[in-house]
């Protein structure tokens, strides 16, 4: 089993607002990235919320997913993780750490991530585009432990650094592995390319 883990406790200050819910293609920013995850057919997803609980709550439960409260959300996002790995069911082989904030790549990456994975055997498996690494992340549940003890100040870089020799990075051509939704001009951004997308007659979907 491969379940889903989605971050999204974050308290959205870079934005000045609760970015998740701003408006992207007709719907939440929220429900882009779950639709665009439930996609990639995980056997589960969990979605860890914090800051705009009472907000978000509201939305998430129309999508069948499992939520989760981070109390400790403003320790970092590495606490998201941990609570969500806590939640995940023992019977569960790996987690997909997908970030909120980040309408995810296409499927066919997704699946491609999970692929490498059984293929493979590597416990951390992650895309990468133009030599950088980018989201959703797999990783192997045997670091379900060590990932409980690391430092919340340097999160899960301290684990794909500790651990090169398991590491494989899948090929993508999309830049959308890279970029998130942190300010006003990240969003104007998006909402730009939505936008000439439409206008080009091509899917909005990144």
């Amino acid at each position: 089993m491969i379940w889903a883990v989605v971050l999204a406790a974050g308290k959205s200050e870079r934005m000045g607002s609760a970015k998740l819910l701003l408006p992207l293609d007709g719907r939440t920013l929220i429900e882009t990235v779950l639709q665009g995850v439930l996609r990639s057919r995980p056997d589960g997803v969990l979605v860890v919320v914090g800051a705009d609980r009472a907000r978000l709550e509201p939305v998430v439960e129309r999508f069948p997913v499992r939520i989760v409260f981070n109390p400790d959300f403003e320790r970092g996002m590495l606490s998201s993780v941990q609570r969500g790995l806590r939640a995940v069911p023992p019977a569960a082989r790996a987690v997909l750490v997908f970030l909120a904030d980040q309408p995810p790549p296409p499927a066919s990456v997704v699946d491609r991530i999970v692929a490498a994975y059984r293929k493979t055997g590597k416990g951390i498996v992650l895309p990468a585009c133009r030599g950088r690494r980018g989201h959703p992340v797999l990783i192997d549940l045997k670091y379900r432990f060590e990932i409980a003890t690391l430092d919340p100040r340097i999160g899960l870089r301290r684990l794909v650094r500790g651990h090169p020799d398991d590491v494989y990075e899948v090929p993508a051509r999309t830049p959308a592995i890279l970029k998130d939704i942190d300010t006003p001009r990240d969003y104007r951004a998006f909402l730009k390319k939505g936008t000439s997308r439409r206008a080009r007659g091509r899917p909005t979907s990144l």
